[in-house]
């Protein structure tokens, strides 16, 4: 796993028909496989009268052991009844051709009839991926880490301020307490937490 990232810019779906079958290309991030199975889980059940849905992602995985945990990209496809090797790879095969990490697809098929063969198969749900990584948009990202912030009003001005002058993207919620929930880059996250803790002398509370 590198210090950066291509991943898709937002969700997206697109559709065609190819011999009377209509294929659904459906794209979204996803930033481990609990994420990336949810959204398959949620196609599927969105679109549950359809013939296939057919999954592929690549997403971060990591591997624990007694002495230490190794970080690893986890690809993964199925065919979902399809003949052997004419969906799920070819999904497949689009991430990877483009380079793409955290992200996930699910191609849902509704068969209009007409058999089109391994090769008529292979080539529309590649096409399906690749149209929906098209609308979808490709960027450049590194790696973050989400930090749930908790302070009282009295700090939440200089708390604020803080988070502001680091350039991170935070939604803030009011209530008994003021919560920021934060997304910061993995290489900035330590030295923002000292930053707030000095501002508060180490009133604020982070998560």
């Amino acid at each position: 796993m590198s210090d950066t990232y291509r991943t898709v810019a937002t969700r997206a779906s697109t559709a065609f028909e190819v011999r009377g079958s209509r294929f659904l290309g459906h794209v979204d991030r996803a930033d481990d496989v609990d994420e990336a199975e949810a959204f398959v889980d949620a196609v599927a059940a969105q679109f549950s009268d359809a013939t296939h849905v057919v999954p592929a992602y690549r997403v971060p995985a990591t591997t624990d052991s007694s002495a230490s945990s190794t970080t690893f990209l986890r690809e993964y496809a199925d065919d979902d009844g399809e003949p052997s090797g004419s969906a799920g790879k070819p999904a497949l095969n689009v991430l990877q051709q483009r380079a793409v990490e955290r992200v996930v697809c699910a191609v849902v098929r509704y068969y209009g009839g007409t058999n089109l063969g391994v090769g008529g198969l292979a080539r529309a749900y590649g096409r399906a991926v690749a149209d929906a990584l098209e609308a979808a948009g490709v960027v450049d990202e590194r790696p973050h880490r989400t930090l749930v912030v908790r302070t009282d009003y009295d700090d939440s001005g200089t708390v604020r301020g803080v988070i502001e002058s680091a350039d991170v993207s935070f939604e803030a919620t009011y209530d008994a307490r003021v919560r920021f929930d934060l997304r910061v880059p993995v290489s900035a996250a330590d030295a923002l937490v000292e930053r707030l803790n000095d501002a508060t002398s180490g009133r604020v509370e982070i998560e």
